[in-house]
């Protein structure tokens, strides 16, 4: 079982999400009162393709082992500054397949719709942090590391300290892939 560490929220478009004691989930929408939240894209390069797309990022989880990682190659990065939602530990969020529902806390419950595709934004943060982020595998395909998105089916206040409760989906499992 993994752990809630952070969660956070924004209502503007910043790179960085402030980090609150609180997010309401939505079911079928995402975060209350973040930018991010509704039944279609709300990530600008998405919306110019095409506004009527549905929105397979309404929540995104990061991983805090990403974090010490970085660290430990000289990044300060801390929960919500890279804009993620919900920060955890205890759980390969980069390792569930497609479909897997984490339960979160008490009654929030979200799908995972796939892996994030980090933008150089992540640079303008932190010169060096995007190659960090993303990186070539052996074969010369992408390596994604900024997290997984996934959309609310229950929704629910999640807090740090909230357990994280992995439900796999049936077999075969499908691997992440960039939403």
């Amino acid at each position: 079982m993994g752990v809630v560490t952070a969660v956070s929220r924004n209502e503007e478009y910043t790179f960085t999400k402030p980090v609150r004691e609180s997010i309401t989930l939505l079911a079928g929408l995402g975060v209350e009162g973040d930018v991010h939240q509704g039944v279609t894209v709300k990530h600008r390069s998405r919306v110019a393709q095409d506004p009527t797309q549905p929105n397979l990022r309404q929540v995104h989880l990061m991983h805090a082992e990403l974090f010490d990682e970085l660290h430990d190659k000289g990044f300060s990065v801390a929960p919500g500054e890279i804009g993620e939602n919900i920060t955890t530990r205890g759980i390969d969020l980069l390792a569930l397949p497609t479909g897997t529902l984490l339960h979160l806390g008490p009654e929030a419950v979200v799908e995972v719709t796939g892996l994030r595709n980090p933008c150089v934004q992540i640079d303008a943060f932190s010169k060096g942090l995007l190659k960090e982020v993303v990186a070539k595998g052996p074969d010369g395909e992408l390596i994604r590391r900024a997290g997984i998105m996934s959309v609310v089916l229950t929704g629910g206040v999640v807090r740090p300290g909230d357990e994280i409760r992995v439900e796999l989906p049936a077999e075969p499992h499908r691997p992440l892939a960039k939403v």
